[in-house]
């Protein structure tokens, strides 16, 4: 078992409230609204220090993404622990998830099509490497229950899988949030339901 120094606990402790406070940055204001003196003001810490973690704006959202994308990736591997689960059962799960980490102010606002952080995304090479993966395991579950005749087999799988991530920013969300009719779980069920009610196969 390798030892981890107090310093070294510290400088991931830190790491992973700044983490945290960039995701919940990202979620409230978007990339372009984020500034680094938020953060640092957020965590406590001086810009200075931040800078020690993180070199740039664009890293900061960088790390948030792919810590996200970790984070999918370890519910993704407890689904594919469960063995009764059929592949429908699994790709609602990870929406599900998905919901409430909206719901909860942790997902990070995804990037604007002509953002500077979209253009960092498409160099960093953990990120990408991680959406690969998360992507990958979601195609396998979408192919798999198209082939079952529980989603609709004439969309193409990548239609499908753009329409799970779609979930992770959907602002209907918010907007029966705000509405105050329904709890959190009634809108993560109902958001479900349109969503994969729109995939199901047709008989």
């Amino acid at each position: 078992m390798v030892r981890v120094s107090f310093r070294e606990q510290v400088l991931h402790a830190r790491e992973e409230a700044i983490l945290a406070s960039v995701n919940r940055l990202l979620a409230e204001k978007g990339f372009d609204a984020m500034t680094v003196d938020e953060v640092a003001a957020d965590v406590g810490i001086a810009k200075a220090s931040l800078y020690k973690h993180f070199a740039s704006k664009e890293d900061l959202a960088a790390a948030a993404m792919v810590r996200v994308l970790d984070l999918a990736l370890e519910k993704i591997e407890s689904l594919r622990a469960d063995a009764l689960a059929t592949p429908l059962d699994q790709l609602k799960e990870v929406a599900r998830w998905t919901l409430q980490v909206q719901l909860a102010g942790e997902m990070p606002s995804l990037p604007a099509q002509n953002s500077a952080l979209r253009a960092a995304l498409a160099g960093h090479a953990v990120y990408l490497d991680r959406l690969m993966q998360v992507s990958e395991q979601l195609g396998t579950w979408i192919t798999a229950a198209q082939a079952a005749g529980s989603l609709n087999a004439a969309l193409p799988p990548e239609i499908v899988l753009y329409t799970l991530f779609a979930r992770a920013c959907d602002p209907v969300l918010a907007l029966l949030k705000a509405g105050g009719a329904h709890s959190d779980a009634q809108i993560i069920e109902l958001l479900l339901s349109t969503c994969f009610d729109g995939l199901r196969a047709r008989r």
